[in-house]
C-alpha cells in the first residue's frame, strides 16, 4: 500500500473512492495535493471566487471519524456555479453589481455536503446564465479546456473546465437552454440535464424560473449517476420540485432499443464536417450495441426551441435583472443587456400567444415517442473560436443552442456524452434525450455505452479501467427481479409485472445450484436451493422500486424473495420457496424450466 503523493491528472470520483478504501489517501492530503494545483493552474477563466486551504481543511476535518463506507460523496472535492449558494462565499451570477452573501448553501448544496463531497469553489459563467459561450463574463473569458483559443460552451462555461482540467470531480451548473450540456460537448465530459424539478433549484438565482434545472458535469456516467442519487431528494421549500416518477423503462435498454435520429435535412453542422462524421460513427456505434435506428421528424421540437428566447420565457429572465437594467444597465455585460432588455415590453397577450403554440407542439412532439425510446442528436452541430463568438455573439449562440433549446419547454430528460474528437483534437459529443423522468433510463444506456466502446467515446484509458459492467449492474430507481413461473412472459401472472411498468431484461437460467418442484395447487413451482441441483430456466424483469413493495407483498406463501444465482455468477432478487413446503411436491428439476413442464406431453 503506497500513499498518493500527486494527483492524477483527472479526479473521478471511482479512482479517489478506491483511493480512499485502499488507505491510500485521505481527505486532508487530498486538500493540500489540489490546493497546490489550483494554485499552480492556468487561470483559464474558471473560477470566481475560491474556498481558502484553511477552509478547505475544515471540510476535511470533517470527515475524520467517517469513512467511505458511511458517505457515498466521502472526500470528493466539487465546483459551483456561481448562480448557485455556497454559505462560505458570495452569489455573484457573473454580475458584481449583483452578488449577495447567502445566509446557507443552496439545498442540493447541502446534499452533497452532507454526503461528504468537499467544495472547492465558485465557478465562471455567463452572465445571469444567458448564453452558450462562456464569454459574457465581467470575470473574464473562460477558455476551452482543449484549446484556450475556443469558446467552453456556457452558460456553466467555468463547471465544465474545472472538472475536464483536473481541478474537481464534479460540478455543478445550471441548465436553461442547453448550459449544462454544451460545456460537456466542448470539453469531453458527460453533462446531465436532468428531468426539470428533479432537483431542488431552492438557492439558485433563476434564469427562468418555470424551466430551470440543476446540472451535473462529470468524467463518467457512473460518476454521475452516484452525484444525482445523492442530490435527488424532494425539497418542500421549492415550489417547482417535483417527486420523482421514474419511467418503467429497463435499465440500459436490454435488447433492441429504438433511437430516433434527426431526419437528414434536419441534421445542422454548420459547415463543420468533422462533426458531421462524429455524429454518423455514434450512430454507427449504437446500432452495433444493439440499437435499432429509426429516422423521425423533430420539426416539432425545432419549432419549440424558437420560442425560448421570444415570449414569457425572455419575460422571465428579465425579472431577475430588470431592476439592474432601469437603475444601472452599465452594471451589466452588454449583449447580456441587450438580450434582457428585450424582455421588458412584452405583454400578457404575447405570453399566452405563446403558451398556445407550446401547447400545440408538445402534442405533436409526443408522436415522436411513441416511434422511439430515446432521442439522439448532435449535442452541438459545431464549435468556435472565441474570437469569432467575440465578432458575432448573437448568431454563433443562436447555432449552439440548436439542438438543445427545446428539451425543458417539452419537459424532456437529458444526458449529453463525449462521441470522439476532431483531427484538431478538439472534442465532440451527442446527446440522449427522452420524456420526464427516464432520468435513469438514459443513465444506464450512458453507462453501457461507456463499457461497450470506451476508447470511441474518447474516455481515456485511465478512465475506461474504472468503468463499471452496467451489462449487470442495476440502474437505481429499478430492481432486477427473477422470475420462474406463473409470472413468465404470456403465463396467467405475467400481468403483476407489466402492469407495474416491469420490463423483460434477459431470458437465463439460474446456478446449477437448485431444485424446481411443482406444489401441490399446480399453478406454480417451488425453487429451493440444494445440492444436487440444476440451472433452471428464468426470465429476469426490471421493476421499478416504487413498484416493488406492492408486488411483494401479494405473493403468497410458501413463496417468498430472496437472493437469486444466475448462471453468470451475478445475483438477483428471485422467487424461491419454503424448503418445508416442498416435502411431498412432484420434483419436476428435469424438465429444466415450469414453462417446460408445462409443455410436456400428456
Amino acid at each position: 500500500m503506497t500513499a498518493w503523493t500527486e494527483l492524477p491528472e483527472v479526479l473521478s470520483i471511482a479512482s479517489l473512492s478506491q483511493a480512499y478504501r485502499d488507505g491510500e489517501l485521505t481527505p486532508a492530503s487530498l486538500v493540500d495535493m489540489l490546493w497546490q494545483r489550483l494554485e499552480s493552474a492556468p487561470a483559464r477563466g474558471v473560477w470566481i471566487s475560491r474556498l481558502s486551504l484553511p477552509q478547505m481543511r475544515a471540510y476535511a476535518a470533517a470527515l475524520a471519524d467517517k469513512s467511505p463506507d458511511d458517505l457515498p460523496l466521502y472526500g470528493i472535492p466539487f465546483a459551483i456555479k456561481d448562480n448557485i449558494d455556497l454559505a462560505s462565499l458570495p452569489t455573484t451570477a457573473g454580475c458584481p453589481a449583483y452578488a449577495y452573501q447567502p445566509q446557507q448553501s443552496a439545498f442540493v448544496v447541502r446534499q452533497l455536503i452532507a454526503a461528504g463531497a468537499i467544495p472547492v469553489g465558485k465557478t465562471n459563467l455567463d452572465q445571469f446564465a444567458t448564453g452558450l459561450v462562456g464569454t459574457r463574463s465581467p470575470y473574464g473569458v473562460c477558455q476551452n479546456s482543449f484549446d484556450s483559443a475556443y469558446i467552453a460552451g456556457g452558460s456553466s462555461s467555468g463547471s465544465a473546465v474545472a472538472v475536464a482540467t483536473g481541478l474537481a470531480s464534479f460540478a455543478l451548473g445550471t441548465d436553461t437552454a442547453g448550459s449544462g450540456r454544451v460545456p460537456a460537448a466542448f470539453n469531453n465530459l458527460v453533462g446531465v440535464k436532468p428531468t426539470r424539478g428533479l432537483l431542488s433549484t431552492s438557492g439558485v438565482v433563476p434564469a427562468c424560473r418555470s424551466l430551470d434545472c440543476v446540472s451535473i458535469f462529470t468524467l463518467t456516467a457512473a460518476d454521475a449517476e452516484r452525484v444525482i442519487r445523492v442530490a435527488n431528494v424532494y425539497d418542500d421549500a421549492d415550489a417547482y420540485n417535483r417527486p420523482d416518477q421514474p419511467l418503467p423503462v429497463p435499465p440500459g435498454f436490454a435488447g433492441c432499443f429504438r433511437f430516433g435520429v434527426p431526419k437528414p435535412e434536419q441534421l445542422q453542422f454548420f459547415g463543420d464536417a468533422a462533426a458531421s462524421e462524429l455524429f454518423a460513427e455514434a450512430v454507427a456505434e449504437l446500432v452495433r450495441q444493439g440499437g435499432s435506428a429509426v429516422e423521425v421528424d423533430i420539426q416539432p421540437l425545432l419549432d419549440a426551441a424558437s420560442l425560448l428566447y421570444a415570449g414569457p420565457w425572455l419575460a422571465e429572465r428579465y425579472l431577475v435583472a430588470g431592476e439592474l437594467l432601469q437603475n444601472s444597465p452599465e452594471a451589466l455585460f452588454p449583449v447580456t443587456r441587450a438580450i434582457l432588455a428585450n424582455g421588458a415590453d412584452l405583454s400578457a397577450a404575447d405570453a399566452w400567444q405563446a403558451f398556445y403554440r407550446l401547447q400545440e407542439l408538445k402534442v405533436r412532439s409526443d408522436a415522436i415517442w411513441r416511434q422511439i425510446d430515446v432521442l439522439v442528436t448532435p449535442t452541438t452541430g459545431t464549435i468556435y473560436r472565441i474570437a469569432a463568438v467575440e465578432d458575432n455573439p448573437l448568431e454563433l449562440n443562436s447555432r449552439l443552442g440548436y439542438y438543445t433549446n427545446f428539451m425543458n419547454l417539452l419537459d424532456l430528460s437529458a444526458i449529453a456524452l463525449p462521441a470522439g474528437f476532431r483531427a484538431n483534437g478538439l472534442p465532440f459529443g451527442i446527446t440522449l434525450c427522452a420524456p420526464a423522468f427516464a432520468d435513469r433510463a438514459l443513465l444506464a444506456l450512458a453507462k453501457r455505452r461507456e463499457q461497450l466502446a470506451p476508447h470511441a467515446l474518447g474516455v481515456s484509458a485511465t478512465l475506461s479501467s474504472e468503468l463499471p459492467d452496467a451489462s449487470t449492474e442495476d440502474t437505481f430507481g429499478f430492481i432486477r427481479v427473477a422470475v420462474c413461473g406463473a409470472h413468465l412472459s404470456g403465463l396467467p401472472l405475467n400481468h403483476l409485472l407489466t402492469g407495474r411498468g416491469g420490463v423483460l431484461l434477459q431470458r437465463t437460467h439460474t446456478a446449477s445450484t437448485y431444485r424446481l418442484y411443482a406444489l401441490p395447487d399446480g399453478k406454480r413451482p417451488g425453487m429451493v436451493r440444494a445440492e444436487p441441483g440444476a440451472a433452471i430456466a428464468v426470465e429476469v424483469w426490471a421493476l421499478p422500486v416504487s413498484r416493488y413493495g406492492e408486488f411483494v407483498a401479494e405473493i403468497p406463501p410458501p413463496l417468498g424473495i430472496g437472493s437469486v444465482q444466475l448462471q453468470d455468477g451475478t445475483s438477483v432478487q428471485g422467487f424461491v420457496c419454503e424448503t418445508a413446503a416442498v416435502g411431498e411436491a412432484l420434483d419436476i428439476t428435469d424438465y429444466g424450466g415450469w414453462r417446460a413442464y408445462l409443455a410436456r406431453p400428456d
